[in-house]
């Protein structure tokens, strides 16, 4: 009988353990994509706490979705920003007329599922051979590389200290510690900050305790809908690249299972229910598969655990304080080391899938990466607009207009027909 005793209390303790661990990975996670969803409702007007609180049922609604094999975290699109910008000017900063065309992209989103469904992902995966896929997740990374340093040029001083930690413990750590270089870099960061009177002690000091966020309706208008819901035509590249990069991170083809059509099924119905009570979009985050490459842990528990953290923040105020009150170079320095691991996995793809450097290969390669990366620079010197036209707002251009170029000019040059 002792010895089932003792064993049972070793059990439990190794249990206990492992939640610890989880809890921790998953405040990492947590921290990881604050920054960016709490940023596109302060650029946009809409309510912060909602966007977290749609940024944690958007990911558990993805997970549902995906049979719980994807470990992704979902946050506010940064792509919607110019169009949810254009219609609350239209609508005399009213809102809610920006949250129905958000609405319909959803719905959008889930219907091109069912067609994704209905064609079959094979006949889709062809298309997305590695030199198409590998220059997409180069471009992803790389394109944000300049927003981090731009974070970072708040105190470039505090940033690298913050970077360096990271770096540090990143290749130098051991064990559990070494999956915990994020949290510990972004601790001594802030503190490093706060010594140096960068933090707002105000904003935690002044926040209350509890507090339920404030949730609007939509309101449906066709000049909305019709600025809002073209959007999806470009972000569907983006969604195609982030599930691609998780994947080639996590070492599974996600896009065959538990399919591309059910990762857009989460995503799309993850954006109705943000924008049914007042949050922008939602999309998958880099930051968070950054996190995932760092750590090599991939348990989408995890993630699920992140979600439910920021649905209690949402309402937990002091605490959402704490971590608004994180300077922008500290998040500056920790996403230069995230959005320079995405770019490498990308290089890793073409490495590890054995890509024949032909010059059709370079050809598909080195266009998405030119169109990918330096649009807007050729956009200058023709004196027009690289992309595709969708309405007198809304372009396809950079990463969602190079991934359509690539993967038809690949299609024509390596795709051999059944």
């Amino acid at each position: 009988m002792t010895e089932n005793v003792v064993k049972t209390t070793l059990k439990a303790g190794n249990i206990t353990t492992a939640n610890a661990k989880k809890t921790v990975l998953a405040l990492q996670h947590l921290i990881a994509m604050f920054g960016a969803t709490v940023l596109v409702p302060i650029i946009t007007g809409m309510n912060p706490s909602i966007a977290l609180l749609s940024a944690g049922m958007g990911t558990l609604i993805f997970h549902a979705c995906t049979k719980g094999k994807v470990p992704v975290f979902l946050g506010s699109s940064f792509a919607f920003i110019p169009v949810i910008l254009t219609v609350k000017e239209l609508f005399n900063g009213d809102l809610a007329y920006a949250q129905g065309g958000i609405v319909v992209a959803g719905l959008i989103y889930v219907l091109l599922s069912f067609l994704i469904k209905t064609i079959g992902v094979e006949n889709i995966q062809k298309f997305l051979a590695p030199q198409v896929i590998g220059p997409m997740i180069i471009v992803i990374g790389l394109n944000l590389v300049p927003v981090a340093y731009g974070m970072a040029t708040q105190n470039l001083m505090v940033a690298g200290l913050t970077l360096g930690i990271a770096l540090l413990i990143t290749f130098l750590g051991k064990g559990f510690i070494k999956q915990l270089s994020i949290l510990i870099a972004v601790l001594v960061g802030y503190s490093i900050a706060y010594a140096m009177g960068l933090v707002d002690p105000t904003i935690v000091s002044s926040a209350k305790l509890v507090a339920i966020p404030k949730f609007t309706l939509p309101k449906f208008d066709m000049g909305a809908i019709a600025i809002i819901a073209p959007v999806v035509l470009a972000v569907f590249m983006e969604h195609l690249g982030d599930i691609t990069t998780n994947g080639q991170v996590v070492g599974k083809d996600f896009i065959k299972d538990p399919g591309l059509n059910r990762t857009l099924l989460g995503d799309g119905l993850a954006t109705m229910a943000a924008a049914l009570i007042g949050g922008p979009a939602n999309t998958t985050y880099g930051e968070n598969t950054g996190v995932l490459a760092i750590t090599k842990n991939y348990d989408p528990s995890t993630l699920r655990l992140a979600a439910v953290f920021a649905i209690v923040l949402a309402f937990v105020s002091k605490v959402g304080a704490v971590l608004s009150s994180i300077p922008t170079s500290v998040m500056g320095g920790i996403s230069i080391m995230l959005f320079s691991m995405i770019a490498l996995i990308g290089v890793k793809t073409i490495k590890n899938s054995k890509v024949e450097m032909n010059w059709k290969n370079l050809l598909v390669m080195a266009t998405i990466l030119v169109l990918g990366m330096f649009s807007s620079q050729l956009s200058a010197m023709l004196g027009f607009t690289v992309g595709i036209p969708i309405n007198e707002t809304v372009q396809i251009t950079g990463l969602s207009f190079a991934a359509i170029v690539g993967i038809l000019l690949n299609a024509a040059l390596n795709v051999k027909k059944a």
